[in-house]
């Protein structure tokens, strides 16, 4: 099988962050980022930055750009040129031609109402119908469905048999790339080899696995973090409305990002520069310290 995509050789650590400018980059947010280059830069490894920018209807004006400097004031500096989504779609539009092609997808035009009236898991309904493009989302059909796997900071995941056994969309109703598709292409284009984020992505993560074998291509290690909530149980998240980090003063976040990751940051680091908390936690970063729960309420 031969798709347009090829795969660099996964020889070196090559970590991610690929934030979507839906908003603007909170707490929660600073965790990904900071577990996701301190794991690269602790392995001696190179950390790249993605603008997941594939959904203009949910973006906010000027995001990507301030995203951008707030990772820059917070120390976290990427390593190559940053990579838009938006810029991708010749790509993504050849390998769902391949898809095509290898008989490996199909058009559906079933609802997420009818969907959940059958129990919420989607039953291959349109796979045979041979129906066309119109007003029809891609779905792929997944022929591995991947439900565990091994986690770098969780160890041994088992996730939803029935929802990892879908047969997912790649290409949506409404003419927009799916996340699935973009995230896995991008991964496979970058030759991103470990990625670190948050807790809420492990079932995402089981479907990755399973368009990375459909690809034929080789998947990062993975590794999930616990997001942060709120006392509430509330996550923090753009669409929460949670509250943007403070650029001007990076310093306290920072430890307190430290503190939530298990890294016990020494006391004095509280009165040091930037750079100097990021040179001692990439030096003393230790994935085993992260806490393996699902969520910390702050």
């Amino acid at each position: 099988m031969k798709f347009s995509l090829s795969q660099r050789p996964l020889s070196q650590y090559r970590g991610r962050f690929a934030p979507s400018p839906s908003g603007l980059l909170h707490f929660g947010s600073l965790v990904a980022a900071l577990a996701s280059y301190l794991d690269a830069k602790h392995h001696h490894g190179r950390w790249l930055v993605r603008i997941e920018d594939i959904d203009p209807p949910r973006e906010q004006a000027g995001a990507s750009q301030q995203i951008l400097a707030t990772l820059d004031a917070f120390g976290l500096h990427w390593d190559e040129q940053v990579l838009y989504q938006s810029q991708q779609s010749e790509l993504y539009l050849d390998v769902l031609s391949d898809l095509k092609k290898h008989q490996l997808s199909y058009c559906c035009q079933c609802t997420r109402a009818q969907i959940k009236a059958i129990g919420g898991i989607y039953q291959g309904h349109c796979r045979s119908l041979n129906l066309d493009r119109n007003k029809s989302a891609i779905r792929v059909i997944n022929k591995h469905g991947i439900y565990q796997y091994q986690d770098v900071i969780q160890g041994q995941v088992s996730c939803n048999q029935a929802l990892a056994q879908e047969d997912f969309i790649v290409f949506r109703k409404d003419g927009l790339f799916a996340y699935q598709l973009a995230c896995v292409v991008d991964d496979i284009f970058q030759g991103i080899s470990h990625v670190i984020r948050g807790f809420d992505l492990l079932e995402p993560t089981a479907r990755q696995l399973s368009f990375f074998q459909i690809l034929a291509c080789q998947a990062p290690q993975y590794g999930h973090i616990p997001l942060a909530v709120t006392e509430e149980g509330y996550k923090l998240s753009k669409q929460n409305k949670a509250p943007a980090i403070n650029n001007e003063k990076p310093q306290p976040a920072l430890i307190a990002a430290l503190n939530f990751l298990g890294q016990s940051p020494d006391s004095e680091l509280a009165l040091a520069s930037v750079n100097e908390i990021i040179t001692w936690a990439v030096q003393n970063w230790q994935r085993e310290n992260v806490p393996k729960v699902a969520e910390i309420a702050l």
